[in-house]
């Protein structure tokens, strides 16, 4: 990262204010590469039948047997979209890296909370992997090499799908991989918020179960998991402390990336810009583990 992109994003803060979402998106907003005209978009396929259950799907023509990556939004539960506000190339840029780079790229918009409460998000993820496994062939995709990736609450959705069984697609989840930005592991010692309490409830008797700390260590699926080095406190320590609890039951270091330089939201954000050490992480992830 230049240094003088590191500087204006640690001079935003760590605290997710306005001036700091708003700002970090126009910092990568201004260095977005624009999106390949080559690259075919089907816009809100439907996967559920609530009227968030959409997805868009990216790709270039002629592609077959692309390894798919599938991203979920954040939003603390109770907000976002796959499509920012006109003006802003958010999420469209992660699509368009994907098919930029040889995969079908899929962006997702799930259901929200508080209407939509825990299981909400691996329920509606075990349906998209339904989907991407059923159809994915015909937009160029091979349904055995899914990968999904999130951001913030999206990372919690993929790592709740990852590491409950019950809510697997298929047995050992039908994906090939799991990308998690910044997520949260164990749901008994997060910050209790109002968006914490918006998805999980205000009984707080249940979140260990929903907690994927365990899971995710015992699982098969390969990870990469990372935390920033601007990231929000709690995600800092949520971080710290899945590297400890891994360490203790395997002895070795997880797949866990710190990214110098970043804050909670840009890893995403900065997909297909001039600043893209994130992508060729996820591009090295995928290549490791294609077969």
């Amino acid at each position: 990262m230049s240094p003088d992109l590191r500087d204006a994003i640690a001079a935003l803060g760590t605290d997710l204010s306005l001036p700091m979402m708003q700002g970090t998106q126009a910092l990568f907003a201004e260095r977005h590469l624009g999106f390949d005209p080559e690259v075919q978009v089907t816009e809100d396929v439907r996967y559920g039948d609530d009227p968030r259950n959409r997805m868009d799907l990216f790709r270039k023509p002629g592609v077959e047997g692309a390894p798919i990556l599938v991203y979920l939004h954040g939003g603390g539960f109770v907000q976002g979209d796959k499509r920012s506000p006109v003006g802003l190339p958010f999420y469209q840029n992660v699509g368009d890296f994907a098919a930029r780079n040889g995969m079908l790229g899929v962006t997702v918009t799930y259901r929200l909370a508080p209407g939509h409460q825990w299981p909400s998000g691996p329920e509606d993820l075990a349906a998209v992997v339904r989907g991407l496994r059923a159809n994915a062939a015909q937009h160029g995709g091979d349904p055995t090499r899914i990968y999904l990736a999130g951001q913030s609450a999206g990372a919690v959705h993929v790592a709740s799908y990852v590491a409950h069984l019950q809510f697997h697609a298929e047995p050992g989840g039908g994906i090939a991989g799991a990308i998690l930005l910044s997520c949260v592991y164990d749901v008994a010692t997060a910050h209790a918020n109002q968006f914490h309490k918006a998805y999980y409830g205000e009984d707080s008797a249940s979140y260990a179960a929903c907690s994927t700390t365990h899971g995710l260590i015992a699982t098969d699926v390969p990870l990469l998991m990372t935390v920033s080095e601007h990231d929000v406190a709690d995600f800092q320590k949520q971080a710290a402390a899945m590297v400890a609890a891994w360490g203790a039951a395997k002895g070795t270091y997880p797949p866990m990336l710190r990214l110098t330089g970043h804050n909670h939201l840009s890893p995403g954000l900065s997909l297909g810009s001039s600043e893209d050490g994130v992508g060729r992480e996820i591009l090295e992830f995928i290549a490791a583990h294609g077969a």
